[in-house]
Parts: C-alpha cells; sequence; structure tokens
C-alpha cells in the first residue's frame, strides 16, 4: 500500500493549519480571502466517490468545521465549498470565505488575479494560530 503524500502544488501553495481525524487543513496563502484546504490523508485518492461511505460523511463532517471555523472567525457574506480537482488531481475541498468587497466577488475565485498575494510571514503565522484554534487543534 502506497503511503500518503501530499501533492506537490499544494503543498506548495498552503501552509499546514492542523489535521483531522480524516483530513489534513490547510491554509491557502492567499491574503485576498480566508481559504482552507482540506486534503483527506489516505493516498491514491482523486474524486469523492474514492472515499468509501463512512469517509464521505467523516470528509462532511470535517468540511463543516473548517466553514464553522471561518464563519466564527471573519462572519463572511457567504461561504465556497468546492471539490473540482481540475489542475490538481489529488482530492482536495476548498473551503473559502467570501465576502461581498472582496476581488472577485460575486463570481468563483479562480483566475480573477495574475498571481497569488501571499500573507506576510507574522501575519500567515497569526492566521495559522486563529484558525488552528478555532478547530480545537
Amino acid at each position: 500500500m502506497n503511503a500518503f503524500e501530499l501533492d506537490k502544488r499544494l503543498e506548495g501553495d498552503s501552509v499546514p493549519v492542523a489535521d483531522l481525524p480524516l483530513s489534513t487543513v490547510r491554509l491557502m496563502n492567499e491574503r485576498s480571502w480566508p481559504w482552507l484546504i482540506l486534503v483527506p490523508r489516505r493516498p491514491g485518492l482523486v474524486e469523492l466517490i474514492d472515499l468509501d461511505a463512512a469517509g464521505r460523511a467523516r470528509l462532511m463532517e470535517e468540511v463543516a468545521s473548517a466553514a464553522e471555523a471561518l464563519r466564527a472567525l471573519y462572519r463572511p457574506d457567504k461561504l465556497n465549498v468546492a471539490a473540482l480537482g481540475n489542475v490538481v488531481h489529488q482530492l482536495h475541498v476548498h473551503v473559502i470565505a467570501r465576502f461581498r468587497t472582496d476581488p472577485a466577488w460575486p463570481r468563483p475565485i479562480w483566475n480573477v488575479k495574475p498571481k497569488m498575494e501571499p500573507y506576510e510571514p507574522d501575519a500567515l503565522s497569526k492566521e495559522v494560530g486563529r484558525i488552528a484554534a478555532a478547530l480545537g487543534s
């Protein structure tokens, strides 16, 4: 059996926040949106249907926990949840806090900006700590 390995693009674009029972939670290093990515720590997953029923249920509970944390911390106008996988094939779920004032509103965030705007190091550390605490980690 192969060991779980995080996709290199996810690893490069995000930073670790916490590990939940199934998923690793990462913060996208893009300061325009509070943006979490949940990646189930099981090798070879591409689609939601690659998880068994118990795994799908667990993932949905973890997505809900991530969304609740973002709502509590940021009070967004909307929460976007997506599992696209067109660029990164490894199964991962985006949970994004959206605001009427954000650069993409009301459109999806993908391909709105020519490049990512990373957090300053101190701000990144602070956000990771706040989100980890909200997740109970």
